[in-house]
C-alpha cells in the first residue's frame, strides 16, 4: 500500500481537496436524523407548522449542498484515479521496453498484456473510489457515533452491541476474499496468454483441424476462471446479507429497548426515530468499507503482480563509463565467445552452450556470409552483435572496442537488421519505414524504395506510401513485407547491415531485385548475410561455416568447395535438389 501511494503524491493538492470535501460531507451526512428528531419533538408533536416549514427548507438546503459536494468529490477522485493509472501504465510499458530479450523468451505475451491492462485497471478503482473515500466512510461513522451518543448514551450502547458479530463476519470475509481474488488474477492472465497465442496461430489450428481440441483446452481454463469468480462472488453474496441481518438485529434492539424507554417517558419519540435512522446509516458506511475492502483485495492481488514485474531487473548491463561510438568503420571481431541462453546464476551444462569458443574477424566493408544447419548458432551471432544478449565468456569487438563498454542504444544506431520474420506495425507504410523518426525526410524514403525496388508495388497502391498496414502486415505478401523492411534498414544509414534469411521467402524475381540492390547498398558498409540458399552468397568476401555452435570453416566460395568439407556437402545437397527440380520441370513441359 505504501508503494502504491507514491503514485498519488504528484496529485497531493487534489487529494487534499478530496479529503476536505470528505470531512464536510462526514459532518453533513449525520445531520438529517438529528434534524428529524427536532422536527418530530419540537414541531410535529407541538403542531408548529411554520417552524416545520423552516426546518424543511434547512434540510433541503443541506441535501442540495451534499449533492454538489458529492459531485465535486466524485469528479476529483475519478480524476486522481485516471491520472495515477496513466502514470503507472506508462511506467510498466517503459519498463517492459527496457527489459532484455531473455525476459520475453520466458514470459508469455498474454501475461504481460494482463499486467498493463486488467491489473492496472483493478488499481484504478482503488485510486478513484478507494483511498480517499475510505476516509469518508470512517469520518461518517465517527460523525454518526457523535450524534448518537449526544442523543442517548444507553441507546448508543444497544446499537453497538451487535458490533462483535459484524467484526467476526468481516474477519472471515477478509481472509477468504483475498485468496479468491488472487486466484482470479492468476487465471485471467492465463486466459489472455492462451488467447494471444491461439489468435496469432489460428491458421495453424485450422489447417490441422484442431479447433475442437483447442476449444476443449480453452473450456478448461475458462471454467477454472468462472469457478474462481463464482467463489469470490459467493463470499461477497454471503457477507452482505449477513451485514444486512446484523443491521436488522440492531434496528430490532433499538425498537424493543427504545420503545420501552418511550413508554416509560425517558426517551422521546423523536430520539427513537432518529436512532432507527442512525442505525441504518451506521451500517451503510460499514457495508461500503467492506465493499472497498473487496476493491483493496483485488488491487493488492494486482499490485503484487505489477510490482513483481517492475522489480524484475533483466537488463543488459550498463557500462560505468560507456565509450561513445563515432564515425565507426564497421570492423567486427569475435574472440573465444561462449554463449548459452541462461539467466544469470543458472548452472550451464555442456549441452546448453549455443556457441562454443567462436572466433572470427570481419574487416570493415566486407561482405561476409554465415551458413550452417538449423540450430548451429547463426541467429545467435546476430543477437549478440546487436547486444540483445550478453556473452558468458569471450569478447565481441566493434572497431576494437568491447561491446560491453558500449551502451546498447548507441551501438544499435549503427546496426540495421532485416529478419526473415518481418514485423510490421499498424499504421501506414511510411510510418513502418521511418518508425516515426521525423528526422527521416519523405524524399529519402522514396529514394531508398527505388534503390531497393519496393517502389514498384508501393506506388501502385491506392494511397502509395500512406497505404494502411493491417496487424502484422496481413494485407501484404511475405515478399512485399521483406522489401519494406529492407527499405526501413536502408533509410537509417547503418554502418553494419545484417540480413538474416532476408530473401528466403521471396520469389525468384523479387530475390533478383534485392540482389541487384544489395551491390549498391553494401558500399562502405560491413554486411553479414545469413542464408540457406548458398546461391545468394557465392560472391561474398568470406563465408563462415558453423556446425553445432563451432566455427568449422572460413574462406571464399571457391576455397571452401576445394576443401570438400561441410560447406561442400551443403552445396552438393542444394545443387542436387536444384537439378531434380529442373529435370522435373523440363519433364512436365515435355
Amino acid at each position: 500500500m505504501k508503494r502504491l501511494l507514491k503514485y498519488v503524491k504528484p496529485y497531493w493538492k487534489q487529494v487534499v481537496i478530496s479529503v476536505v470535501l470528505v470531512l464536510i460531507l462526514a459532518v453533513l451526512n449525520p445531520l438529517r436524523p438529528y434534524i428529524t428528531k427536532f422536527a418530530i419533538d419540537d414541531y410535529i408533536l407541538k403542531s408548529n407548522f411554520n417552524g416545520l416549514t423552516k426546518l424543511a427548507f434547512l434540510l433541503f438546503g443541506i441535501l442540495f449542498l451534499q449533492g454538489v459536494l458529492q459531485y465535486l468529490l466524485s469528479y476529483t477522485t475519478e480524476w486522481i484515479g485516471q491520472k495515477t493509472i496513466f502514470d503507472l501504465r506508462m511506467e510498466i510499458f517503459q519498463h517492459l521496453q527496457r527489459l532484455a530479450l531473455r525476459f520475453f523468451d520466458r514470459n508469455p505475451t498474454g501475461r504481460l498484456v494482463t499486467r498493463v491492462t486488467n491489473d492496472v485497471e483493478s488499481l484504478n478503482e482503488m485510486y478513484s473510489s478507494g483511498i480517499v473515500l475510505v476516509f469518508g466512510d470512517i469520518f461518517t461513522i465517527i460523525g454518526i457515533l457523535y450524534f448518537m451518543f449526544k442523543l442517548s448514551f444507553e441507546l448508543s450502547l444497544v446499537t453497538l452491541s451487535v458490533l462483535p458479530l459484524l467484526f467476526y463476519a468481516t474477519f472471515l470475509f477478509r481472509k477468504k476474499a483475498r485468496e479468491a481474488y488472487r486466484e482470479v488474477r492468476t487465471l485471467i492472465a492465463r486466459i489472455n496468454a492462451f488467447l494471444q497465442e491461439h489468435f496469432s496461430g489460428v491458421s495453424v489450428v485450422q489447417i490441422f483441424n484442431r479447433e475442437e481440441e483447442e476449444f476443449k483446452k480453452f473450456d478448461q481454463i475458462n471454467a477454472k476462471y468462472r469457478d474462481a469468480n463464482i467463489k469470490s462472488i459467493f463470499y461477497y453474496a454471503v457477507f452482505f446479507p449477513a451485514v444486512e441481518l446484523i443491521s436488522a438485529i440492531g434496528v430490532a434492539l433499538i425498537i424493543w429497548y427504545g420503545g420501552g424507554e418511550v413508554i416509560r417517558g425517558t426517551v422521546t419519540i423523536g430520539v427513537l426515530i432518529s436512532f432507527i435512522q442512525y442505525t441504518e446509516m451506521f451500517f451503510r458506511p460499514v457495508r461500503d468499507l467492506s465493499e472497498k475492502y473487496n476493491i483493496f483485495q483485488t488491487a493488492m492481488a494486482s499490485a503484487e503482480r505489477i510490482f513483481k514485474l517492475l522489480d524484475t531487473k533483466v537488463f543488459i548491463s550498463k557500462p560505468q563509463n560507456p565509450v561513445k561510438l563515432e564515425n565507426i568503420r564497421g570492423e567486427i571481431e569475435f574472440k573465444n565467445v561462449w554463449f548459452a541462453y541462461r539467466d544469470d546464476g543458472e548452472i550451464i551444462n555442456d549441452e546448453d552452450w549455443i556457441l562454443k569458443n567462436v572466433s572470427f574477424k570481419i574487416n570493415a566493408g566486407e561482405k561476409v556470409a554465415i551458413v550452417g544447419a538449423t540450430g548451429s548458432g547463426k541467429s545467435t551471432i546476430i543477437n549478440l552483435i546487436s547486444k540483445f544478449y550478453e556473452v558468458q565468456k569471450g569478447q565481441i569487438l566493434i572497431d576494437g572496442i568491447d561491446i560491453k563498454n558500449i551502451d546498447e542504444r548507441d551501438l544499435r544506431k549503427h546496426i540495421a537488421v532485416v529478419l526473415q520474420d518481418v514485423m510490421l506495425f499498424s499504421g501506414d507504410i511510411l510510418t513502418n519505414i521511418t518508425l516515426g523518426n521525423e528526422n527521416i525526410p519523405f524524399e529519402k524514403v522514396v529514394e531508398a524504395s527505388r534503390l531497393i525496388g519496393a517502389d514498384k508495388f508501393i506506388e501502385k497502391l491506392p494511397n502509395g506510401y500512406f497505404e494502411n498496414v493491417h496487424e502484422r502486415g496481413a494485407n501484404f505478401s511475405v515478399g512485399q513485407k521483406q522489401l519494406i523492411s529492407f527499405v526501413r534498414a536502408l533509410v537509417y544509414e547503418p554502418k553494419i547491415l545484417v540480413l538474416d534469411e532476408a530473401t528466403s521467402s521471396v520469389d525468384v524475381e523479387t530475390e533478383r531485385i534485392i540482389q541487384n540492390a544489395i551491390e549498391k547498398l553494401l558500399e562502405n558498409r560491413t554486411a553479414i548475410i545469413i542464408a540457406h540458399r548458398l546461391s545468394t552468397i557465392q560472391n561474398s568476401d568470406k563465408i563462415i561455416v558453423l556446425h553445432k555452435g563451432e566455427v568449422r570453416e572460413i574462406g571464399t566460395h571457391e576455397e571452401l568447395l576445394e576443401k570438400r568439407g561441410i560447406y561442400y556437402r551443403l552445396y552438393q545437397l542444394q545443387y542436387k535438389e536444384k537439378v531434380k527440380k529442373m529435370m522435373a520441370l523440363s519433364g512436365s513441359k515435355g
